[in-house]
């Protein structure tokens, strides 16, 4: 039931008629039936203040979306690792990689749960910023007012030393482990086999197949440009393409707004209107707002949802565990056939 925060009286039908604007207390909005399992109030439709208080949720959600992405897409990369093979790149690769993402924007995710647990309608002028806090905590300055938790300077200065040392781990011990071996002569390639100009990575040779090992020397400065390369690409990665999850937020604003201007200009002026006349002009107000709603919001919305999806899942989510490199170009060649006879 509505009613006014201050006098806690309620609100009458007359109250509602003859007044502009009302305010509602937030706090006693779930004492029946608790919040919604999914979904807010549709109060928040007719309120003027809904994209400040809707933005910074939408925003939230878009970061706990993008860090759960990406956080799926470095624990896929191990199943890679393991099925080449690749012991060394679990070790010098993924883990390094899962605490630096976990550390930064796990802890992040966290403490956007926690505020929301936390912190009520009546303690929103002193809770945290999170944006101004992970800044901070860069920094290691945290403001008193940023401070929601004994031992939180002391935690996130561990967090950002934890996440700094992934950052030589990823880029150094893989190619100086990788010339130790080679010194020793334990470097190891894996071999690749040639079958009617298709290339198989396995050791198996069958009837009719070319085996075919490549021989290729290591070189220790292409090897740490390579992982130079790759470190720094994760790194500041992890800092954009999260960001970049904010084109959730974006679209939903945007189709929001849309939603809202074809109902409030078209649709609602039409509902305004009594009488036999007020009931044609629906019909074909309507006949508008529902074509505008399927050009605009459907078709033209759907493309522009559908276009960015396909970036986040190429790109964000992709690159943590997709390389697409495929296998080295062998070109044919009859020389390789010589040996086998027509028959054959």
């Amino acid at each position: 039931d509505p009613h006014d925060p201050q006098t806690n009286l309620r609100y009458t039908a007359g109250t509602l008629n003859g007044s502009v604007s009302l305010t509602l207390d937030p706090n006693v909005s779930f004492i029946k039936g608790g919040p919604y399992p999914f979904g807010l109030d549709p109060v928040w439709a007719l309120s003027s203040n809904k994209i400040t208080a809707l933005n910074s949720f939408k925003m939230k959600l878009s970061v706990i979306f993008g860090v759960s992405q990406m956080a799926l897409g470095v624990v896929l990369s191990i199943v890679n690792h393991r099925f080449f093979n690749r012991k060394l790149d679990i070790y010098c690769g993924f883990i390094p990689q899962v605490i630096f993402l976990i550390s930064i924007f796990g802890y992040l995710v966290c403490e956007i749960f926690i505020k929301w647990i936390i912190f009520t309608v009546k303690d929103a002028p002193t809770a945290p910023n999170l944006l101004i806090g992970l800044i901070q905590m860069f920094l290691f300055q945290t403001e008193e007012k940023n401070i929601w938790y004994s031992g939180q300077r002391g935690f996130q200065a561990f967090l950002v030393v934890l996440a700094g040392i992934c950052v030589p781990w990823m880029w150094l011990i893989k190619p100086l482990y990788q010339r130790h071996q080679q010194k020793h002569g334990q470097f190891k390639h894996q071999p690749l086999s040639v079958n009617s100009g298709d290339i198989i990575g396995q050791d198996y040779q069958g009837e009719g197949q070319i085996d075919v090992t490549v021989e290729e020397e290591f070189d220790f400065g292409e090897a740490f440009t390579h992982q130079s390369i790759h470190t720094i690409e994760y790194c500041l990665g992890c800092v954009s393409h999260t960001a970049s999850y904010l084109r959730l937020w974006a679209l939903s604003l945007a189709h929001a707004q849309l939603s809202e201007v074809l109902w409030n200009m078209v649709m609602r002026i039409a509902l305004q209107i009594d009488g036999y006349g007020g009931a044609f002009l629906l019909a074909a107000v309507f006949s508008f707002w529902a074509c505008a709603t399927v050009v605009v919001l459907i078709l033209m919305e759907g493309l522009s949802a559908f276009l960015h999806t396909l970036r986040l899942h190429w790109v964000e989510f992709n690159s943590k565990f997709y390389d697409g490199q495929g296998y080295k170009f062998h070109p044919f060649s009859f020389d390789d056939l010589s040996e086998y006879s027509i028959e054959d």
